[in-house]
């Protein structure tokens, strides 16, 4: 991941919460031309004492604007990191699971919460409001408050927003988050209709593990089709989440469950998807699909995911510098579209990471 500039080294960010006896924490790494890289530098100026990062997003135009969700709501950093500021958010102790920006208008962004909660500002980030039709649709309780996991508009329909529930399926809003309606059904079904896509774990429903979204993505070469990641796999929608098809990536990969599934900022084509055995597994893997989702090649080589792969991110101004993250802090960088890879592991306790970042 070479600099953009000889005044503009990269930077991996990377983040995790505080969870039984693993601390939390958001970091930074600078990397060099020649990617050799400093030490992880812990964020903290103007953030929550004893901060979890549970997302980071850059602005899709101003390099050094990065938003970072937090236990206390967004927060944003106008220097590249090295200091943060809270927004005019209208609550307090809020849990920040899922931050994007509208595809056309970069001034309108939304926030997704725990319990469910989801906002949007329409000044950048300066101010924020709750939209309170955005409610829990309660299909899967679990031991911690449903999570606003992952938000994503549509390019080619910029008013239609989705909203990925960890564990209770998905909404759809079409009118830029005011208003909501509730995708799940056909995900239920699913799991009753295919005896392979039960899970229950420590729910009550054999339909937990299709109603477990971790991320949803939209891409411009493909609109009204999100693709939806959950522990049964990677599924796609033909009708704006009415219903669900499972593109099978079992196929592909002897790994299935999913934990992030991402399009590339450059090219609406490609896709990212990772891939372990479990949430809690000791495997994890990082894929490509170059074709929309048909088809899927493994991209970790060289290095070995100890832990589930929680994330990965394209950097928004160099198609060819890629990261991710294990869930117990390893970090996998590469300058090269996965040709080579570095690993750096995030400091001694940061064993429950969430969200990585790179540009």
């Amino acid at each position: 991941m070479p600099s953009t500039s000889n005044s503009h080294p990269a930077r991996v960010f990377a983040g995790g919460a505080h969870y039984k006896h693993y601390r939390g924490g958001f970091f930074r790494k600078m990397l060099d031309d020649d990617f050799s890289m400093s030490a992880w530098q812990a964020l903290t100026t103007g953030l929550p004492e004893n901060v979890e990062a549970r997302v980071i997003v850059f602005h899709p135009r101003e390099r050094d604007v990065i938003f970072v969700g937090t236990q206390d709501g967004p927060y944003r950093s106008c220097d590249g990191g090295d200091s943060w500021e809270r927004l005019g958010f209208p609550d307090r102790n809020v849990v920040i699971w899922s931050i994007a920006f509208h595809p056309t208008q970069s001034q309108v962004m939304y926030a997704g919460a725990a319990p469910v909660g989801f906002y949007r500002s329409d000044d950048g980030g300066n101010n924020w409001k709750k939209l309170n039709q955005a409610i829990d649709p309660g299909h899967c309780p679990m031991e911690f408050p449903t999570r606003t996991i992952g938000i994503a508009a549509d390019a080619g329909r910029p008013d239609d927003v989705y909203a990925a529930l960890e564990v209770s399926g998905v909404l759809r809003s079409s009118d830029g988050g005011e208003t909501w309606t509730d995708l799940s059904a056909h995900l239920i079904k699913l799991s009753e209709d295919h005896e392979h896509l039960k899970s229950r774990l420590t729910s009550s429903t054999d339909a937990s593990g299709m109603l477990d979204s971790h991320a949803i993505a939209l891409t411009s070469a493909s609109s009204g089709n999100p693709f939806l990641a959950v522990r049964m796999g990677i599924f796609r929608s033909p009708d704006r989440g009415v219903t669900w098809n499972d593109i099978e990536v079992g196929r592909h990969s002897p790994m299935t469950y999913c934990r992030n599934v991402l399009v590339s900022t450059h090219d609406p084509r490609v896709l990212y998807a990772c891939l372990s055995e479990s949430s809690r597994g000791k495997a994890g893997s990082l894929w490509r699909s170059d074709d929309v989702g048909a088809n899927w090649r493994r991209m970790d080589h060289g290095f070995t995911a100890r832990a589930t792969m929680m994330y990965a991110a394209v950097s928004p101004r160099d198609e060819a510098a890629l990261a991710c993250v294990s869930r117990c802090g390893q970090v996998f960088a590469s300058p090269d579209t996965g040709a080579t890879w570095h690993e750096s592991q995030l400091p001694q306790g940061v064993e429950d990471v969430y969200t990585v970042a790179c540009g």
